[in-house]
């Protein structure tokens, strides 16, 4: 079993699996999150903390915001950057940004908060961000409400992600205030490539033998195979309904 630290910064070794893989964070959570400090005079200062593959950094981008992305692996900054033109990157976590004091209107992580300590990170957070800032947190997770979902999951291990969302969901420490939580039900559509990529990019996975590896990817290959349909192009395809809960709380 590979340690904490160790699945963290395991992302960079599949980067390209992961952009693949893994989802784009709806528009309307980014949005939200960014909602309370919405500013019509000028553009907001936005950190995308744990950016990886830039999944969030571009939506963030789409959102009308200036953003610098900061991620612990170089690997995974180096796919950002092959996606998202003009973000300037650093190499950083949530509870060390290479940022000056009161520098940003808002600090956002997607599917990262569950790796770091959460009273580093929250005073890492308020040191960067101004008086009523925002700290915005968001989650991706396939809703296991759907019986093959939850099968899924079983397959390939629960993440450290829809441990702590299950066990109470996110929480922050001083300076950040109370957290508001707000969720959102869509579906994601995939050829089997992504979908395989889906799976291959999470850090149990990663992190596994390639005995190990190899069983639990024959084994998703046998439920995309049970749940395939044709698209309109003839496509093998499945669907795959996710839930997004992000949580916004305010700088004191």
């Amino acid at each position: 079993m590979s340690s904490h630290e160790e699945m963290s910064v395991s992302f960079g070794a599949v980067a390209g699996a992961y952009e693949s893989g893994r989802p784009d964070y709806p528009r309307e959570a980014v949005d939200w999150m960014l909602a309370p400090v919405r500013q019509h005079d000028r553009a907001l200062r936005v950190a995308d903390v744990g950016a990886g593959t830039g999944k969030l950094t571009r939506t963030i981008v789409e959102a009308g915001a200036d953003v610098v992305a900061i991620d612990p692996d170089s690997g995974m900054l180096a796919e950002l950057r092959e996606h998202v033109h003009g973000v300037p990157t650093f190499v950083g976590t949530a509870e060390r940004m290479p940022l000056p004091d009161a520098s940003l209107d808002a600090v956002l992580l997607g599917q990262a908060w569950h790796w770091v300590d959460v009273a580093a990170a929250s005073q890492e957070a308020g040191r960067v961000l101004r008086a009523g800032g925002v700290l915005g947190l968001v989650w991706n997770i396939r809703d296991e409400a759907v019986p093959w979902i939850a099968e899924l999951t079983r397959v390939m291990h629960g993440s450290h992600a829809e441990t702590m969302l299950a066990d109470g969901g996110a929480q922050v420490a001083a300076p950040i205030g109370p957290l508001e939580e707000h969720r959102w039900h869509w579906t994601r559509t995939l050829t089997r490539a992504p979908f395989l990529d889906m799976v291959s990019s999470r850090s149990y996975i990663i992190t596994a033998t390639t005995e190990e590896r190899a069983r639990i990817l024959a084994a998703v290959g046998e439920l995309f195979d049970a749940q395939r349909r044709r698209d309109e192009s003839g496509a093998e395809v499945v669907d795959i309904p996710y839930v997004t809960r992000a949580y916004r709380g305010i700088r004191g």
